[in-house]
């Protein structure tokens, strides 16, 4: 079981254990914002709310710094699945630059692509297919791209985490 752990200003900051939250609402750096309903966590000295949200009590200051690595599920996540080119459902990614032409894995070159687009386009760049990209690849941004294990979620933290995005 993990717990959403929300700033005092209600973005999502970090997934933990329960036991970790627990001990944060015990300490009274963090307060209960959603339970699991009908699980309790039973101890020596009483019976306590399992938390599915908490929020802190005090703001922590996240660094703006923080890059995303480059990763193909990210990329396949920032695009939505979708071929950069076509628009189809896409399980591959692809150089915009190939990188037989000294095209970097960075989020500005690499897009999603579907696999009959990706063997068509062989190491050629779009311009030489007299192809477009369906949108300019971007570093992904939020903190929902910080906070590590969204994707998957408990339903009780879409809100939270829709506040974000």
């Amino acid at each position: 079981m993990r717990t959403l752990v929300l700033n005092a200003g209600y973005e999502p900051l970090a997934i933990v254990s329960f036991k970790r939250a627990l001990v944060l609402v015990m300490n009274d750096k963090a307060t209960v914002v959603e339970r699991v309903e009908d699980d309790p966590v039973w101890g020596t000295h009483g019976v306590y709310d399992r938390p599915a949200v908490i929020i802190l009590a005090r703001y922590v200051r996240v660094p703006t710094s923080r890059r995303v690595p480059v990763t193909r599920r990210g990329v396949l996540r920032r695009d939505n699945h979708r071929c950069g080119y076509c628009g189809k459902a896409a399980s591959t990614i692809d150089h915009v630059l190939p990188r037989s032409r000294g095209g970097a894995d960075s989020w500005e070159n690499l897009v999603a692509c579907c696999l009959r687009c990706n063997n068509v386009k062989s190491d050629r760049t779009p311009q030489e297919m007299r192809w477009q990209l369906r949108f300019t690849p971007r570093p992904p941004h939020g903190t929902a791209w910080t906070v590590r294990g969204t994707e998957r979620s408990d339903p009780r933290w879409e809100p939270y985490l829709a506040l974000a995005a």
